[in-house]
């Protein structure tokens, strides 16, 4: 508790060009440095104290734009030592006469690889693939309001489990539904804009979730201040298992150890399927050096615990997560 025990830094470059007056392309690579303490707890490597990773990944989108409509072809790849992804989506939007209402509909697949045999584990050669349809509109509601929802339906099958946690067994199917709703509200008094959303969230795991987000977008000039606040909680999957603990509220190895291999059926001890709530405070300040060319620096802040669960506690046993995001970006228009 209060040791900074996760780093991670990921420098990021995103590029959009047009080709031809009816053509653009864009397209984006990450690499992802992660380093820090690992849990030794069910763990294949119980003497592994530190571990360092690092992921790199990529995508190229393709536009064909009309008068009122566009359509997108895009393709994806991801890959780190244990773990392979590649995926692809189409895309198409179009717009009503008076360009006051967008429909878009788009479709995405992702195949991925798993296999940590590098680090010496035991999974060889794991498959998952997962499918997914979005459906949704754009509506401008008044000169000073839009508004979105987007349906989007998931059908996923494969390896899920975690390769790392040894005892757990997670079911070969997940599907899930998300609806999201967004609404954009320009404050003239101020100059100001408000940005909303919802997101509704479930799958077969017994997840379900709510994320619900502000942000006030105040220009001054040259700058840009944008203060944010996210709050997000969830249920716990139908298969995890409450940690045991002992009489002073410590972590019980030997009683975990025993609780999970009496079950047959799927279990799964960690947190992230777990009942939890969160909050993240966020601020933005951007600064147009040229009309093209700004730069920003986004500061978050984020606070993870059982008892931030809406409706209730949260799952016992869980220790706080807190983490600091630091994002730094150059955009420019050329």
């Amino acid at each position: 508790p209060g040791l900074d025990r996760v780093s991670v830094t990921a420098p990021f470059i995103y590029i959009q060009a047009p080709i031809a007056g009816e053509w653009s392309v864009e397209g984006s690579w990450v690499g992802d440095s992660v380093s820090g303490a690992s849990p030794r707890s069910w763990t294949d490597k119980s003497s592994a104290s530190h571990m360092s990773d690092y992921r790199k990944a990529a995508d190229v989108k393709v536009t064909r734009y009309f008068s009122r409509a566009a359509v997108s072809g895009s393709l994806a790849y991801s890959d780190e030592h244990d773990y392979t992804s590649r995926a692809f989506g189409l895309d198409a939007r179009w717009s009503s006469e008076d360009n006051n209402r967008t429909w878009t509909v788009g479709y995405g697949a992702s195949f991925d690889k798993i296999d940590n045999t590098y680090s010496g584990g035991s999974v060889v050669d794991k498959h998952k693939r997962t499918k997914e349809l979005m459906v949704g509109v754009t509506q401008v509601l008044t000169p000073t309001d839009i508004a979105q929802f987007n349906i989007t339906r998931s059908v996923g099958n494969g390896y899920y489990d975690d390769p790392y946690k040894n005892y757990e067994k997670r079911p070969s199917q997940r599907n899930n539904w998300i609806a999201l709703a967004r609404w954009n509200h320009h404050v003239e008094s101020f100059d100001a804009s408000i940005h909303s959303s919802y997101r509704y969230y479930t799958d077969t795991f017994g997840v379900k979730s709510h994320t619900l987000g502000v942000e006030w977008v105040q220009p001054k000039g040259q700058w840009t201040f944008t203060p944010g606040v996210r709050y997000y909680t969830q249920s716990a999957a139908s298969f995890y298992v409450d940690p045991v603990l002992n009489a002073d509220g410590s972590y019980s190895f030997l009683g975990n150890l025993l609780k999970l291999a009496a079950i047959t059926g799927d279990k799964a001890v960690d947190q992230r399927l777990s009942a939890f709530g969160a909050v993240t405070l966020s601020m933005k300040v951007s600064y147009s050096l040229k009309p093209d060319t700004v730069v920003d620096v986004k500061y978050e802040r984020y606070r993870q615990t059982s008892g931030l669960r809406i409706g209730g506690s949260g799952s016992p046993g869980l220790d706080p997560f807190n983490a600091n995001f630091m994002q730094v970006g150059l955009t420019h228009r050329f």
